[in-house]
């Protein structure tokens, strides 16, 4: 084993296939550690990952509650005794025009899986990643970069990761911890047709 990763979000869509990418190229050199809340989905992606050599923790988590995320690090840091990469993938969606939002409750909802969690996650593995050199990946999306319509609360979640994490990355220089911002454009994954409306209602 020589890398220990982190992802959350890993229960589909790029998270998944980034699991299981990782486990085809490194197999037995890799140790994962796979979040999201779905835990059914969670096991079969793990087993995909095991079946290319990979060792694989699976931790049921919801990065919307600061609790959890602790309990992911700290599992992780018990299972394999430190963490190298830690990706910070898991996220919800939203499409609504603003002025056809009747409560702005699940505009919270949405920063706090999208951005906090991300936060959250980071705080809770900053010491283990300063002490391997690690490395920290977050994927954002180019909404975080450019506004789209409909997508005025998704697009604010986007543009808080992007300020969060290029902040840190200049503050991580002197530790040789490496933070990277991801900015993937429209990818067929269950996110995208799955989120939030107007109403608040998910997809």
């Amino acid at each position: 084993m020589n890398r220990v990763v982190v992802i959350t979000g890993a229960s589909s869509g790029i998270g998944a296939e980034m699991a299981r990418q990782l486990a085809a190229k490194e197999g037995t050199g890799i140790a994962l550690v796979l979040a999201a809340r779905n835990a059914a989905r969670l096991e079969v992606v793990a087993g995909e990952c095991t079946a290319r050599g990979a060792q694989v923790l699976v931790v049921p988590t919801d990065v919307g509650v600061q609790i959890q995320c602790r309990r992911l690090v700290i599992s992780a840091l018990e299972h394999f005794g430190r963490i190298d990469v830690l990706v910070n993938n898991a996220g919800r969606s939203a499409h609504a025009l603003f002025e056809e939002v009747e409560a702005l409750s699940w505009y919270e909802e949405l920063m706090r899986v999208n951005l906090w969690g991300a936060v959250w996650c980071t705080q809770a593995a900053l010491p283990a990643l300063k002490a391997s050199s690690g490395k920290i990946v977050a994927v954002s999306s180019l909404a975080g970069l450019v506004g789209v319509p409909g997508r005025t609360a998704y697009s604010a979640t986007k543009f808080a990761m992007t300020g969060f994490f290029e902040a840190l990355r200049a503050e991580m220089k002197g530790y040789g911890v490496s933070v990277t911002t991801a900015y993937p454009g429209v990818v067929a994954t269950r996110i995208r047709h799955r989120g939030f409306n107007a109403q608040g209602e998910e997809a």
